[in-house]
């Protein structure tokens, strides 16, 4: 099978040939679909979609599925189910049902190489906790987290944390060494608390300047912290709400072109008509015309509501980069947190996209999508 269209990095035909679900062919071509072409795009944070909410107590398979018929429609062909703070009963429940779901469906099991883990040891502070709910947040337990392990076969790829407990570093490195991907985020570490855990093993930074205080120092601070360590991918919310244009510009040349990626971080409202919703997380909750999701009455986000199409395109816009550097942020660098997915090369899984983007569109307009080697999606 080939599948053609225009490569974005070069503005030329290429066209891809496919075998056993890989990429066995990469060629310029003249005569090609008029629609851009790139590597599936890959989001490490998802907790939701257009109603579909992976922590309100009940994972079923619908929800899942749905998820990733409707993450297709938005060019996502991998992505991490992210399970927030909750009881350690609920999380079990949650992982065992991911499990289940996942080895009974095809697409699903493409789709989904493991899942992320947000929390439950985050700062326990009004602000940097953000809308996770206080009454489950806990120091780290080793024991526990080999608990969710068994109950999902080894599912979880991803957890974040703060550093700042007592016991954190250890619990670090015990997860590195299982080859988890250990993330900080929704903390308010010290600096050296933050350089302690790069070096026990943290890889990652959860959407980097959110989850965090209203007020910090002007210096140090953990925001600085991170920026400055090169060991941590710092992810970012390239919505346009999460980060204002110069601080996400600011923070992309702080951390690099290699060392950032985007993630989405949907919640179930991401996508649903304006209105007020009552919800398990964040309580009531709006939904602005433009898609803004706030606790209602108030300035305050409850929750990103941008698809990582849409948080490409803005990306590109609000740092000043090419929409190809964009796809990097969205495809190769957060792929090499999900065993190297979202490349374009010779052997590479064939998890591609075809869509259509000009110069200020706030979207990419996805046509099709395919998951290993196989069409998922055809708009």
């Amino acid at each position: 099978m080939v599948v053609d269209g225009i490569d974005p990095r070069t503005g030329k035909g290429v066209a891809i040939e496919i075998a056993d679900g890989r990429i066995s062919a990469i060629r310029p071509a003249e005569n090609t679909s008029s629609h851009f072409l790139s590597a599936g795009l890959v989001d490490l944070q998802v907790n939701g979609f257009r109603g579909f909410d992976l922590n309100n107590g009940e994972v079923t398979p619908k929800i899942v599925l749905s998820l990733c018929e409707e993450l297709l429609g938005v060019g996502v062909a991998t992505w991490l189910p992210t399970i927030i703070t909750a009881s350690e009963e609920a999380i079990l429940r949650a992982l065992e049902a991911i499990a289940k779901i996942r080895a009974g469906h095809r697409l699903i099991a493409e789709m989904v190489p493991g899942v992320h883990v947000e929390g439950p040891s985050i700062s326990d502070k009004d602000g940097p906790r953000g809308a996770h709910p206080l009454e489950h947040v806990r120091p780290p337990s080793i024991a526990e987290f080999d608990r969710w392990q068994q109950a999902c076969g080894n599912l979880v790829s991803m957890v974040t944390i703060a550093p700042e407990y007592e016991g954190s570093i250890d619990y670090i490195s015990a997860l590195a060494a299982r080859g988890v991907h250990v993330a900080l985020g929704h903390t308010a570490a010290t600096p050296e608390q933050i350089h302690a855990a790069a070096e026990a093993g943290a890889v990652l930074s959860t959407h980097l300047g959110n989850g965090a205080a209203a007020m910090l120092p002007r210096h140090p601070n953990f925001i600085w912290a991170q920026l400055a360590d090169d060991r941590l991918t710092a992810s970012f919310i390239a919505d346009g709400w999460h980060l204002p244009a110069d601080t996400f510009k600011a923070m992309l040349r702080a951390k690099g072109m290699d060392r950032a990626i985007l993630v989405s971080d949907m919640v179930a409202l991401a996508g649903m008509p304006p209105g007020v919703y009552d919800q398990p997380v964040g309580g009531r909750v709006e939904v602005s015309p433009e898609g803004r999701i706030s606790v209602a009455g108030t300035p305050y986000l409850a929750g990103a509501s941008l698809p990582l199409s849409a948080n490409v395109a803005i990306a590109a816009d609000m740092a000043g980069i090419p929409l190809a550097d964009a796809l990097v942020l969205a495809t190769q660098n957060p792929g090499r947190f999900v065993g190297g997915r979202g490349r374009l090369e010779v052997g590479g899984r064939a998890d591609l996209i075809r869509f259509d983007w000009s110069e200020g569109e706030r979207e990419l307009k996805v046509r099709e999508a395919w998951v290993h080697g196989e069409k998922a999606f055809c708009g």
